[in-house]
């Protein structure tokens, strides 16, 4: 029996849905999800393995005009990662609605000779579906893409033919991770992530942007069946520490809970988890904060 193998680029402006479609394409929650833009900043590479084909998806940062070294350093991550791929997933939110920014991915798109399948998301969230068809048959024709297809990635919604048709894309070829391997990070990248999801989920305006999470330590106990954990949580201002820790340090225990919840429910195991907050400012314009918390 044939087997294919190969690489697929989700892509799309921030917010659009793309680290849920990845999370749930694969089955586990590898890439944090957020209300707010710009929310993935690295190259999160996961593994979809089925008996007759394996898949190894690429979430990349959205495309957007970058305001600091690390907004450059997550353009130059999505730009390179469309030349390196088999096909490439552009994900648009039909309920926000097309707008400039698709385009000008759109444009950027047609410079590449990858085959692209466009995903019109969030059709959950739409009272006419005949009219936001309408509306993605014209994009859809108009910047020249290779396939067309409406999800709802919250809901699981066609997500079975998206799938159909990316690995209609995918050459012969082996298996290129071992069939129990679902990402390429390490453990201490994701739990890295999962803190600072929750600064996201709780924290407003411009202060999660403005957040770095560095894991100091990862050990597990000897005598009990417990990980300790200790992490720093970067930001830039002295009034974003005291937000970060809150009254009393009521928001940095709610942020800790949430984070331990889901640490627990990705490793199969107790946490003790230690979080810390520290001051480092203007840390996404050094390159040498931002190379130690993982953006190379």
């Amino acid at each position: 029996m044939k087997h294919r193998s190969g690489f697929a680029a989700i892509i799309g402006r921030p917010n659009v849905g793309k680290s849920t479609l990845m999370n749930s394409l694969i089955g586990e929650k590898i890439s944090i999800i957020s209300d707010k833009p710009q929310t993935t900043r690295n190259r999160i590479q996961c593994v979809l393995t089925r008996p007759d084909y394996q898949v190894i998806f690429i979430d990349t940062p959205g495309l957007h005009k970058p305001r600091n070294k690390l907004g450059e350093y997550m353009v130059r991550v999505a730009r390179n990662t469309l030349e390196e791929v088999d096909v490439i997933i552009f994900i648009v939110d039909i309920y926000e609605g097309i707008g400039r920014g698709d385009w000008y991915i759109a444009e950027e798109l047609k410079q590449i000779k990858t085959p692209v399948i466009l995903v019109v998301n969030k059709i959950d969230r739409i009272t006419n579906i005949e009219e936001a068809g309408k509306t993605a048959e014209e994009f859809y024709k108009q910047a020249e893409f290779d396939e067309l297809i409406m999800v709802s990635a919250i809901n699981h919604t066609n997500l079975d033919k998206l799938e159909e048709i990316i690995v209609s894309y995918l050459p012969d070829g082996p298996r290129y991770y071992p069939e129990d391997m679902i990402t390429d990070q390490p453990v201490r990248f994701i739990v890295a992530e999962i803190i600072r999801e929750k600064t996201l989920e709780l924290l407003k305006e411009e202060v999660p942007h403005g957040i770095g999470v560095e894991v100091v330590s990862f050990s597990e106990r000897q005598d009990k069946n417990i990980i300790d954990v200790s992490a720093t949580i970067y930001c830039e201002k002295k009034s974003h520490k005291g937000i970060i820790i809150g009254k009393g340090g009521n928001m940095l225990r709610e942020i800790g809970s949430r984070a331990r919840a889901d640490i627990e429910k990705l490793l199969g195991t107790q946490i003790y988890l230690d979080l810390w907050v520290k001051i480092r400012q203007d840390w996404r314009d050094n390159m040498m904060d931002l190379k130690n918390l993982g953006y190379e």
